[in-house]
C-alpha cells in the first residue's frame, strides 16, 4: 500500500486535492477547491475535502487565510512572505509577491512593541475583470 507524506494512504482524492491547493494562483474557498478537484475525481464530496485539509494541515503542507472579511481559505505552506489580492467582481483571490510595508530596522515599530510579522490583503479588479 502507497502511503503519503504523511504515513497516510495515498489516495487519487487527497493527491489531486493537494495538488489543487498546490497549483493554485492564491488560497482557495473549500467550495472552489472541491469544484478543481471534481473535474478530475467525480463524485468527489466536501467532507472528503475537509478531511484531507485536515490532514494536509496536521502535516503542515497547507496553511489557513483567513480574510480581513472572516472568509477562510487555503494555500500551500511554505510559499515565504507574500500578500494576497481579492477581486471584488470575480471573488477570486491571488498571492502577490511584493510587499509595500517598510518595518523599521529593529522591528520594533513603538517601545515595548516588536513586529514577527504581519498580513496585507488588498482589494480592487484583477486584469480579468477590469
Amino acid at each position: 500500500m502507497e502511503r503519503n507524506t504523511l504515513g497516510q494512504r495515498s489516495t487519487r482524492q487527497r493527491d489531486v486535492i493537494a495538488e489543487v491547493i498546490r497549483t493554485a494562483a492564491g488560497p482557495l474557498t473549500v467550495q472552489e477547491i472541491l469544484a478543481r478537484a471534481q473535474a478530475d475525481v467525480h463524485g468527489l464530496g466536501v467532507a472528503t475535502v475537509y478531511r484531507t485539509l485536515k490532514l494536509l494541515q496536521e502535516g503542515e503542507q497547507v496553511r489557513t487565510v483567513i480574510l480581513p472579511t472572516g472568509e477562510t481559505r487555503y494555500e500551500a505552506a511554505g510559499l515565504g512572505h507574500h500578500h494576497h489580492f481579492h477581486c471584488r467582481v470575480c471573488d477570486e483571490v491571488y498571492d502577490l509577491d511584493a510587499c509595500p510595508v517598510r518595518l523599521p530596522e529593529s522591528r520594533a515599530i513603538a517601545p515595548g512593541f516588536v513586529v514577527e510579522s504581519h498580513e496585507l490583503t488588498f482589494y480592487g479588479t484583477c486584469r480579468r475583470c477590469a
